[in-house]
C-alpha cells in the first residue's frame, strides 16, 4: 500500500463566492452566501475565497461574517494591487482563525498597459503592495493575472519579488482559457526551477474553461509541481467557467495510479452542495456534466445495461455514492409518511429540523395529490423551490389561464405586491408570455427578459418542470428558477423570483457589482 505524505497533498482552494460569482447573473444573497460557505467548509475545502471586500458593502459584510463563521477553513478575500484594496480585505478577514490576503496585478503586456506602468513601475508596486499585506497578515496569496501570456522572464522577475516581500503562496492564473496542459506543467516546473525561494512558497493553478482544457491544464499543473487548486463548484464562473472542484477532486481519487496526490475533500458531499449552488445561482447542471450531471451515472444503452447488472466496474469507475448519490431510488407516494420523507431527504442530503421537516412534508402531500410517483428529482426541486418566501416583495397568489386553439391566451393573476393584493388579466402569444405580461401590468417595471428555459425533472406527463429566467435591469442582472408540474405556474413564480432578487439589489445601496471594474479581476 502506497504512503502518501504532505508533499503529496493538494490543497483545494473553492472560488465559488469570488470568480463563481461573476457569472453574469449568479450573484447570491447575503444568506445564500453564508450557507454555501458553511457548506464548502463542512465539505473540507481549505481556502474559501469569500468575496472580494473592497466591491461593495455586501461584499464586505459578507466575508465578515463568513471569516467569523469559518470553522477550519482558511478564509480569504481578494484585492487589487493598492493599498485601499488590502487594508479593506484585511478588515474583512482579520476576524478568522485563520485569514489570508489574496492580491494581484495583471503582468502580460496587454495588462501593463491597463495601468500604464512599464516593466519597472510594475516591479515596484508589486514589492510594495504584497509587502504592506504581509505587514498586516502572514498568509498572503500572490497573483500575476494573465500569468500564461507573461513573458517567462518577467515572470520569473516578478514571483522572486512577491515570494521576496513576503507572499507564501504564488497563484499562476490562466485569466482567459490560453493555455493547454503540457504548456501549465511547463511552466509551473520552470517557475520552481528558476526562482529563487520558490522551494518556500506553495504555488497555485487557476484556470478558465474557454478551450475546454482547465480541468486538464489544472492536474497538468500538478503535475508540475503546483500543490493548490482554485475551482468552484459546478465550474462556475465567467464566461465558459473555471476549474471545477468536482472534476479534478474525483479525478485525483479515481486516477491515484497515475496521479498518486490527494485532497482531504469529503466527497460524499459534492452532489448536495453541487445542487445548491445550481440553486442559488440559478444556473443549472447540463445533463452530461461530469460527475455531478444527473445523466453522470445513468446507463441507457443494452449493452451497458447488461455490463451493469453483471459488474458495475464495467461501466463505471466510480460508485455513486462516493459522490453523495444515493445507491437507492424509493420512490414515495402521497401515503408516505414524514419518517419516510426524513429518510429520503438525508439521503439526497438534506437534514431539516423539525419544524422544517413540517413545513416541506406539507408541500410534499401537495405535490403527491398530483404526481403518483415522487422521485429523487422531484424532492430535490421540490428543496429548490422551497425556501421560505414570506418576506418576498411580490407573491404570487392566484394564476388561471385560458388557452386556444386561435387567437391570444388569456391570464388571470392575483399578486400580493409589498403587503397589498392586486389582480389583472393580460393576454399574450401562449401562455407564458399572457403570464408574464399580466405580471407587468400588476408590478412596473423595466426589466429584460434574456434568458427563459425549462427543463423535466422526472419522465411522463405529471413530470415537474424546472423553469430557469435570467433578467437585466439597469445593469444589474438576476436569475430567477422555480418548479411545478404546471410548466405556467412554475414560469410564473421563476419570474417573480428574479423579480424580487432585482428588488433586493435595487434597496441594499452601494451593493452594485458595477462599482468595480470585473475586468481587472483575475
Amino acid at each position: 500500500m502506497k504512503t502518501t505524505t504532505d508533499k503529496d497533498r493538494v490543497v483545494i482552494f473553492d472560488t465559488t463566492l469570488r470568480d463563481g460569482e461573476q457569472s453574469p447573473g449568479a450573484t447570491m444573497t447575503h444568506e445564500e452566501k453564508l450557507e454555501i460557505a458553511e457548506l464548502l467548509d463542512d465539505m473540507g475545502v481549505d481556502i474559501i475565497e469569500a468575496g472580494f471586500p473592497i466591491a461593495s458593502e455586501g461584499d464586505f459584510k459578507a466575508v465578515s461574517e463568513i471569516a467569523e463563521r469559518s470553522k477550519t477553513a482558511v478564509i480569504c478575500g481578494l484585492a487589487r494591487a493598492n493599498f485601499g484594496d488590502i487594508d479593506r480585505c484585511w478588515d474583512a478577514v482579520k476576524n478568522s482563525e485563520r485569514p489570508r490576503i489574496h492580491t494581484f496585478i495583471g503582468t502580460s503586456p496587454l495588462h501593463r498597459a491597463i495601468p500604464n506602468l512599464d516593466k519597472d513601475q510594475m516591479a515596484q508596486k508589486i514589492h510594495d503592495t504584497v509587502t504592506h499585506a504581509r505587514n498586516l497578515c502572514g498568509n498572503i496569496q500572490w497573483s500575476p493575472m494573465d500569468a500564461t501570456r507573461t513573458e517567462h522572464d518577467y515572470l520569473c522577475r516578478v514571483v522572486e519579488i512577491a515570494i521576496k516581500a513576503g507572499a507564501t503562496t504564488i497563484n499562476i492564473p490562466d485569466t482567459v482559457g490560453y493555455t493547454a496542459p503540457l504548456e501549465s506543467a511547463d511552466l509551473i516546473k520552470m517557475l520552481i526551477e528558476k526562482v529563487p525561494g520558490a522551494d518556500e512558497v506553495v504555488f497555485a493553478t487557476h484556470c478558465h474553461n474557454d478551450l475546454g482544457m482547465a480541468t486538464a491544464n489544472s492536474l497538468a499543473a500538478v503535475e508540475g509541481g503546483a500543490r493548490q487548486i482554485e475551482c468552484t463548484i459546478n465550474g462556475l464562473g465567467e464566461r465558459a467557467g473555471n476549474t471545477a472542484l468536482e472534476e479534478v477532486v474525483m479525478a485525483l481519487k479515481v486516477r491515484g495510479d497515475i496521479m498518486p496526490f490527494y485532497t482531504d475533500i469529503n466527497t460524499s458531499k459534492i452532489m448536495n452542495i453541487s445542487r445548491r449552488v445550481a440553486s442559488v445561482s440559478g444556473f443549472p447542471v447540463q445533463f452530461n456534466k461530469a460527475i455531478v450531471g444527473k445523466n453522470a451515472f445513468a446507463h441507457e444503452s443494452g449493452i451497458h445495461q447488461d455490463g451493469m447488472l453483471k459488474n458495475s466496474e464495467t461501466f463505471e469507475i466510480m460508485r455513486p455514492e462516493d459522490v453523495g448519490l444515493s445507491a437507492t431510488n424509493l420512490v414515495l407516494g402521497k401515503h408516505s409518511g414524514r419518517a419516510a420523507l426524513r429518510s429520503k431527504l438525508q439521503d439526497l442530503g438534506y437534514n431539516l429540523a423539525d419544524n422544517q421537516l413540517k413545513d416541506v412534508f406539507v408541500r410534499f402531500k401537495e405535490l403527491a395529490d398530483r404526481k403518483k410517483e415522487v422521485y429523487d428529482e422531484d424532492l430535490i426541486a421540490l428543496m429548490q423551490a422551497g425556501e421560505d418566501a414570506a418576506n418576498d416583495h411580490i407573491v404570487l397568489n392566484e394564476l388561471r389561464v385560458i388557452c386556444g386553439t386561435t387567437g391570444p391566451q388569456e391570464a388571470a393573476m392575483t399578486l400580493t405586491i409589498g403587503g397589498e393584493e392586486s389582480s389583472t388579466t393580460a393576454t399574450g402569444d401562449g401562455p407564458v408570455d399572457a403570464t408574464f405580461n399580466a405580471v407587468k401590468s400588476l408590478y412596473e417595471h423595466n426589466a429584460h427578459l434574456q434568458l427563459y428555459q425549462v427543463h423535466a425533472v422526472t419522465e411522463g406527463t405529471d413530470a415537474q418542470a424546472t423553469v430557469s429566467v435570467r433578467m437585466e435591469e439597469d445593469g444589474n442582472i438576476a436569475t430567477g428558477q422555480s418548479a411545478d408540474t404546471d410548466t405556467v405556474v412554475a414560469s410564473a413564480k421563476a419570474y417573480i423570483n428574479a423579480l424580487n432578487r432585482l428588488f433586493i439589489r435595487r434597496g441594499r445601496t452601494g451593493q452594485n457589482k458595477r462599482e468595480v471594474n470585473w475586468k481587472d479581476v483575475s
